[in-house]
């Protein structure tokens, strides 16, 4: 069998966040000092702007998990700002908000003045957790509404046959006021309840990923997001106790999205995906109401999910859900966050071409051959209505737009700077292209279509191949090094026409999986005037694969030229 040659096997991967599934949660505050447990992300809005409704909360602080920190003997860790453990947010003291942003699955403690109940909208995320080795851990975990005791909770951490939480374990909760010898106040493993939302303090001896007795394992933190192509996805179900554990499976409704974030149009048209072992089949039924599954004790099992995109009429429609799984020993209610949108080739791509043929300016009879092949790297963005544009640059990041949503630019002014925001951006490059906003190509990106283009490279531009910055013969100056000159002079405007051929098998029959959906390509051709008395022509082949998709690019340029 053939395997896939070289260029198509150097494909560059990235992961960009999806949009979002969106869940308000509320949490029972009593004055004084709190400890909660964020199980969503609310990073799309600053902390002050989180709590502009509600006056009586004073005080934010996120515990800032640290290896390193000394371990608690009598009590837990103190909020201080002395300590790389906390970043603080206090409202009226702008020396004092470090803490812009809250993330997911993180431990916060909350001082109010007044006792009462907030409510956070958060995008939803699944659950995770990271014990330290040493030190205190402020963690919360996804329990149901009516847990066991924290003992019978943790009777499986960090495996079904090892018991961590032994009787002098010491777990403390805040239970309001100002912090004393016993706010938090230590409790009894054997007596206390787990309560979701809520962060305790403990001290273990071992390092773990422990969220819950029953864990469930996605591709990522997006959950099931099928985007544009996937048709399946398996979310894997371990049952860290030794009892067996019956599951309870269903699909929610996503809230709207907040102001400034992607707009939620609808839910999932989720599919079941059941294989017949014996006929070797897979059914796949719509999920409507709910279905249970019984895991053994120590044991695994996979659930597959599908998505019906027939239900998606537009293309430019977002649509989100929320997978719920509860056990029936309220060990467990989690949320997976579950997306979709239509088949489309909307998106950011990088493109490779391999140009192995280069037309003879000689007449020479080997014609087409080259010595070898060389490579050239496109950037090309297609929206919601097809139009498929090149470009010199993309930044990917929280745009400065209203409510900061992740989004696409072609200009590093409308990303937020990493120390602004929690995500890095990213800058991809075209660097043979020249230094313009886009190329509009004209055609369609779709199997058995193509797709043409014109690059023009000004006597003047950087990247033009007759214009050397130090080389005073072409530098487009006069010998006075001060009057630029006109075209033809010194270098030459260069003109690249060229076509991309989409193949529904690679052209150079190579066995590439994806080919056609994931991945599309086949043959290019370009011609070259401007370099020569005759024109250039090159071809080869090509592979592009999808580094985001999402359909919407800001189009505003620098305000000053990139390099």
């Amino acid at each position: 069998m053939k395997t896939a040659a070289p260029f198509l096997l150097g494909l560059l991967l990235f992961t960009a966040r999806a949009d979002a599934q969106w869940q308000s949660r509320s949490y029972n505050l009593a004055a004084g000092w709190n400890g909660i447990w964020l199980a969503g992300d609310t990073s799309y809005t600053t902390v002050e702007d989180l709590f502009y409704g509600y006056p009586n909360v004073t005080e934010v602080w996120r515990w800032n998990p640290n290896p390193d920190q000394v371990t608690f003997t009598t009590s837990p860790s103190e909020p201080t700002t002395q300590s790389e453990e906390w970043t603080v947010w206090k409202r009226n003291d702008p020396s004092e908000q470090l803490l812009s942003r809250m993330v997911a699955n993180s431990a916060y403690l909350v001082r109010t003045q007044t006792a009462g109940s907030i409510t956070l909208k958060q995008r939803v995320v699944p659950p995770a957790a990271t014990w330290q080795i040493s030190g205190a851990n402020f963690l919360g975990f996804p329990a149901g509404t009516n847990s066991p005791t924290l003992s019978n909770y943790f009777a499986s951490f960090p495996s079904a046959s090892t018991t961590v939480l032994s009787p002098s374990t010491k777990i403390y909760r805040y239970v309001g006021g100002e912090l004393s010898a016993s706010n938090p106040l230590q409790v009894s493993p054997s007596q206390e309840r787990m309560t979701p939302d809520t962060a305790y303090w403990f001290q273990v001896d071992s390092v773990s990923d422990f969220t819950a007795p029953l864990e469930y394992e996605v591709p990522s933190e997006n959950g099931l997001a099928f985007g544009r192509t996937l048709s399946a996805i398996t979310v894997g179900v371990t049952n860290r106790s030794a009892t067996s554990m019956t599951i309870t499976v269903s699909l929610e409704n996503s809230e709207a999205a907040p102001l400034g974030q992607q707009e939620v149009n609808g839910g999932v048209a989720l599919t079941r995906r059941v294989y017949d072992s014996e006929t070797g089949a897979v059914t796949e039924t719509p999920l409507q109401g709910s279905f249970t599954v019984t895991i053994p004790g120590s044991g695994r099992t996979n659930l597959e999910f599908g998505v019906d995109r027939s239900a998606i009429i537009s293309s430019a429609a977002f649509h989100a859900s929320i997978l719920r799984i509860r056990d029936a020993g309220n060990l467990t209610d989690v949320r997976l966050p579950v997306s979709a949108q239509a088949a489309t080739t909307a998106g950011l791509w990088i493109m490779q071409v391999n140009v192995n043929e280069v037309e003879s300016l000689t007449n020479d009879p080997s014609g087409w051959t080259t010595s070898r092949p060389f490579p050239l790297v496109f950037l090309l963005h297609v929206d919601e209505a097809g139009t498929a544009r090149l470009l010199s640059q993309a930044y990917t990041g929280k745009l400065v737009t209203s409510g900061n949503p992740f989004g696409l630019a072609i200009s590093e002014d409308r990303v937020l700077a990493g120390g602004a925001s929690d995500v890095q951006p990213r800058r991809y490059v075209a660097a043979q292209m020249p230094l313009v906003s886009w190329i509009t190509g004209s055609g369609t990106v779709a199997v058995d279509a193509s797709l043409d283009w014109e690059i023009p490279l000004e006597h003047d531009d950087p990247v033009n191949p007759f214009v050397h910055t130090y080389h005073p013969d072409h530098d487009n100056l006069d010998p006075s090094f001060s009057i630029p000159l006109d075209a033809g002079v010194e270098s030459y405007r260069v003109v690249r026409t060229g076509s991309f051929h989409f193949t529904a098998t690679p052209p150079n029959g190579a066995n590439v999986n994806g080919w056609g959906t994931t991945i599309l390509g086949g043959t290019y051709e370009e011609s070259i005037s401007g370099l020569n008395a005759r024109t250039i022509r090159t071809r080869g082949n090509f592979a592009m694969q999808r580094i985001s998709e999402i359909a919407e690019i800001d189009l505003v340029p620098p305000t000053t030229p990139d390099n």
